[in-house]
């Protein structure tokens, strides 16, 4: 008797992660591999991927890529970071206001934001037009980078603060306490308090961030006129050139980083933040 009870477990166990095992072999597994396998398919066979490295055109790109996604990351987390702790240590009126109106922009895909983003600093845009009254000519960089850059922490930043609003609201408040019941200031207790107990929040919303600003690709779509980032270079590739090999190992490759940078947050993460109760 006590041997069949492990043996059913072990059914049991099977046969619940079994549709969760069939689901993640049918769209992730099987397309992935299909995806690997196209790259290496075209008429530079596997070199395809080397070509990523070694021709200019497509190393610059990833660099560029990345490069764009680390800044938006390291810029949301900043603004994310100032905002999420001053909104859950202060209660005021309207507060709940400002938390809807800071959120907001999840309701707008990316091909919105982009057109915002034209709004703005385009070439008949709000900034250009205050320039050319102040300084006689026209400040126009939403085609650019950093009109890019502009989009993407747009979208980012609402995804962010909420975890970081989540992470801090569970925070024990006895941490901060007990730090300053020692004569630690207000910024020693940020410092050596919160923020590394707000951690683990961190590097999560960090992960996810980087994943989506390399992958994104309405808001790209919308401005990347002069710009090479991957998933606008995929679309070149696959459209236009109708290089479909190459198209697939960009893509293998974008997902690969991307992949690779999410399990590396994961891995120093660690545990989750020091809750109160």
């Amino acid at each position: 008797m006590p041997s069949i009870l492990p043996a059913r477990r072990t059914l049991l166990a099977v046969a619940l992660l079994a549709p969760a095992a069939a689901v993640f072999g049918a769209f992730f597994l099987l397309p992935l591999a299909r995806l690997f396998a196209l790259g290496g398919g075209g008429a530079e066979g596997w070199g395809a991927y080397a070509a990523i490295l070694v021709e200019p055109r497509y190393f610059e790109s990833l660099i560029q890529t990345v490069l764009l996604s680390a800044g938006v990351t390291a810029v949301t987390l900043a603004i994310s970071c100032v905002s999420g702790l001053f909104l859950v240590r202060n209660r005021f009126p309207g507060r709940s206001l400002l938390v809807a109106v800071l959120t907001f922009p999840l309701v707008f895909p990316g091909v919105v934001i982009g057109f915002m983003v034209i709004m703005l600093a385009g070439r008949q845009g709000l900034i250009g037009t205050v320039t050319e009254g102040l300084f006689g000519s026209r400040l126009v960089f939403a085609y650019s980078m950093a009109g890019l850059f502009l989009g993407y922490v747009y979208f980012s930043v609402p995804r962010v603060i909420l975890t970081v609003m989540a992470a801090a609201e569970k925070l024990d408040p006895q941490l901060a306490e007990a730090a300053r019941s020692l004569g630690a200031s207000p910024w020693q207790v940020t410092a050596h308090v919160v923020l590394p107990a707000l951690k683990p929040a961190f590097l999560s919303a960090g992960a996810i961030c980087f994943a989506t600003a390399m992958g994104a690709f309405g808001t790209a779509f919308t401005l990347a006129t002069r710009i090479d980032v991957l998933p606008m270079l995929i679309y070149t590739e696959f459209t236009l050139q109708a290089n479909i090999a190459m198209a697939a190992a960009l893509s293998f490759v974008l997902g690969a980083v991307t992949w690779a940078v999410l399990a590396l947050a994961r891995s120093f993460a660690g545990s989750s933040v020091a809750a109160a109760g």
